[in-house]
């Protein structure tokens, strides 16, 4: 036996531990692909410090296209054509925090699901740095649909609750099949602070923002924006 061998056995342990690790999050990726997402790390989260949650899964087919019109336009207009990063509105971002505006991300509807689905909320470089990973993956291995059926179904749309099922019951007692163009351009317009803002009893900010979201969801539908999530 050579001194070779030894260190060669010694090292297949360490091998296989990183060919896991690299292998875990393509393993969720493709289950996911198919299969309902059963809870998130949020949610988790959230029940650890005893908040109630209502999550409840729907297909695509029985979600309204006006909230996927409504969040493509609030959220993500050019998700058709991107491929899970959109420079331009990195760019912007960029800009406008270095001239000391508001500051806010160029995060796309694909990098929100990564974050959503597979990581925790507190924003640091090394979630920041999964979450590409996790992007590049998802728009690879999903189509496009199938990523906005997802966030859809995660989104937290008030406290405790999850998915546009449980946000359409709880804000205005319907289903997300029935959601209007303007109870859906609501809901798209509390996205960036659910816990914030309310989408039924809406205040200044929310009416006003719903009302550019509303609009722009013509711009959408028009321009043919979702095409490739809406058949």
């Amino acid at each position: 036996m050579t001194d070779e061998q030894p260190e060669r056995r010694r090292g297949r342990p360490l091998l296989i531990l990183i060919l896991i690790i690299a292998l875990l999050p393509l393993g969720g990726v493709l289950i996911h692909a198919v299969a309902p997402v059963p809870t998130t790390l949020l949610m988790g989260m959230r029940v650890l410090e005893g908040e109630r949650i209502d999550y409840r899964w729907r297909s695509l087919n029985h979600i309204s296209p006006h909230l996927v019109r409504a969040v493509i336009a609030a959220e993500d207009s050019r998700f058709c054509s991107h491929h899970g990063f959109d420079m331009e509105a990195i760019e912007q971002a960029l800009e406008r925090n270095r001239q000391g505006g508001r500051v806010r991300g160029g995060s796309t509807i694909s990098q929100q699901t990564a974050k959503n689905v597979f990581l925790w909320p507190q924003r640091s470089w090394v979630r920041k740095g999964l979450e590409a990973g996790y992007t590049v993956l998802i728009e690879t291995i999903w189509p496009k649909r199938r990523i906005v059926e997802v966030y859809l179904n995660v989104a937290e749309w008030a406290p405790g609750v999850y998915g546009a099922e449980a946000a359409a019951r709880h804000w205005f007692g319907v289903s997300a099949a029935d959601l209007s163009a303007t109870q859906a351009a609501r809901l798209a317009a509390i996205l960036p602070s659910p816990r914030r803002y309310q989408a039924a009893n809406p205040g200044p900010y929310v009416r006003r923002r719903a009302g550019q979201v509303q609009a722009a969801m013509g711009t959408v539908r028009n321009d043919g924006l979702a095409n490739c999530v809406l058949d």
